[in-house]
């Protein structure tokens, strides 16, 4: 090694690692998503680096990482925080102190106002409102045949469709849950009567769409704040001086202008929130705007993010479930059992099993992993040990007569012999595995599924495309790599019949 190499790797063992990224996340709505990268690029102007989670599942999934860590900040409302994350600690009416004190016991920070508040309300179409004679929300107990579906986390949260049907005493049944943007185009193309409504959506100009009055006060005020972590300012020096400046800054009208050329003209949420963020502050300190990436890009990254979680998760499941198959071939007891087992796991929907692995893994690639990994047992499992139980009798006495041990016999002759029903069961679960991970993106975990999201916020084909069509190749190339395993890995005499050679 030569001095000035020496001297090199010396500087860079001796250097401080790079401080981690101040992570941002956001909701899956649009609004969310163009605050949190306001924060962002608030964050990089001071020059720190910032991270991005964006397009999470609801309140409750970023809280939670919040207080994990897996977020240092996200935008939130007060009526959230006193109505749902903090209900019973702290009064439904509590004042900014009393909230700022309950989130301090909690190590968390909140932002004086953003300057906007985003209520929820109940819209319907202008003409059916007008036709109906409705604008209050008291009204809607005269029409019990209103067809209602609300977002899915409006219907279950405590300030949600529970407390707006005691409050006004509704007689509806059967309400749906929806996503909140396929909601609002259902009702634009009424199919359904009303739905829940942000009051900050642009869409209900856009829509003519009538927000009914709140006459028995059901909604608490939803001011818009950031929250972050207390030792966010200990990790990142003037992060939370960053955050702040952009507190008082967004009316409502500034928001909904925003929400629109995000929402409605799908203008990318960076480009968004770089043109608000040079009329209130200036232009950044080096001039250049925030870079886009391309599509090829794009792709690639997705890409490796798929396989990353694809991969790993599928050498685990095989780790796990070849020796469990082994063990319910060897031991019929004991394998109906495990047979049961997998077989209950894969009665979960897929969706609950990777939230039911955020309290133990956090958020991001490794609860998506672990939960992927899980789903993919019970294909290997089963074949592993169909095709064990499926050898021949004869075949297991011949490798009994050569006295080999009984380890031997399960590594040199059973299991080769086993090897094509195995291999089905492993492409099986790769290819589950495949489809699936698109829905790690709700969790933070990437791939083909982030612009699957947007494409579904955003009512863009060319997005939903972009994550469908990759994820259907890879889905496709992973039939044909197991075509080649199966070349390498399986006997010649336990192929499928090839084709006689020409003369």
């Amino acid at each position: 090694m030569t001095p000035a190499l020496a001297a090199a790797l010396c500087l860079a063992l001796a250097a401080p690692p790079a401080p981690a990224p101040v992570m941002v996340g956001s909701k899956k709505f649009t609004e969310s998503v163009v605050l949190a990268e306001l924060a962002a690029q608030l964050v990089e102007r001071a020059g720190l680096a910032a991270g991005r989670r964006a397009e999470l599942g609801g309140s409750r999934v970023l809280w939670e990482a919040l207080l994990r860590g897996d977020v240092d900040a996200y935008p939130e409302y007060t009526g959230t925080l006193t109505r749902e994350l903090l209900a019973g600690e702290v009064a439904a009416d509590a004042d900014p102190e009393a909230l700022r004190a309950a989130l301090a016991a909690r190590g968390v920070v909140m932002g004086a106002p953003l300057g906007f508040q985003d209520a929820y309300a109940v819209g319907l179409r202008r003409e059916v409102a007008a036709r109906l004679g409705l604008d209050s929300l008291s009204g809607l107990a005269n029409h019990p045949g209103l067809r209602l579906a609300f977002s899915h986390e409006f219907l279950d949260r405590a300030d949600g469709w529970p407390r707006l049907r005691d409050r006004y005493r509704l007689p509806q049944r059967g309400v749906r849950g929806l996503d909140h943007d396929l909601a609002l185009r259902a009702l634009a193309a009424g199919e359904i009567d009303a739905t829940d409504l942000y009051t900050t959506d642009a869409e209900i100009e856009r829509d003519g769409l009538v927000a009914l009055r709140d006459d028995r006060g059901a909604f608490p005020e939803y001011q818009a704040v950031l929250l972050w972590r207390a030792d966010l300012e200990r990790r990142a020096p003037g992060a939370a001086a960053a955050l702040r400046r952009l507190e008082g800054r967004i009316d409502e009208r500034a928001m909904i202008a925003m929400n629109a050329r995000a929402g409605l003209d799908r203008v990318p949420a960076s480009r968004v929130a770089a043109g608000f963020l040079d009329r209130a502050f200036g232009p950044p300190p080096d001039g250049a705007p925030p870079q886009e990436a391309g599509l090829a890009a794009r792709l690639l990254a997705r890409t490796a993010e798929h396989l990353l979680l694809v991969g790993v998760a599928l050498a685990l499941a095989i780790a796990l479930a070849l020796p469990l198959g082994v063990w319910a071939a060897l031991r019929p007891a004991a394998g109906r059992l495990i047979l049961g087992a997998v077989g209950l796991v894969q009665t979960i929907p897929s969706l609950a099993l990777l939230v039911l692995m955020i309290p133990l893994l956090g958020i991001g690639a490794r609860p998506a992993v672990a939960a992927l990994a899980v789903y993919g047992l019970l294909p290997i499992v089963r074949n592993v040990h169909s095709g064990l139980r499926g050898i021949p009798p004869e075949l297991r006495e011949s490798a009994e007569a050569l006295a080999l041990t009984r380890l031997a016999r399960l590594r040199l002759v059973e299991l080769p012999l086993a090897s094509p029903s195995i291999l089905a069961g492993v492409r099986t679960s790769a290819v589950i595995a495949v489809g699936t991970a698109t829905l790690g993106a709700l969790i933070g975990a990437g791939g083909y599924g982030q612009p699957i999201l947007a494409g579904i916020r955003l009512a863009s084909v060319p997005l939903l495309l972009e994550g469908a069509v990759p994820a259907a190749l890879l889905a496709l190339a992973v039939e044909g790599l197991f075509s080649l395993v199966e070349r390498w890995l399986v006997p010649r005499g336990l192929r499928g019949p090839s084709r006689p050679a020409g003369r």
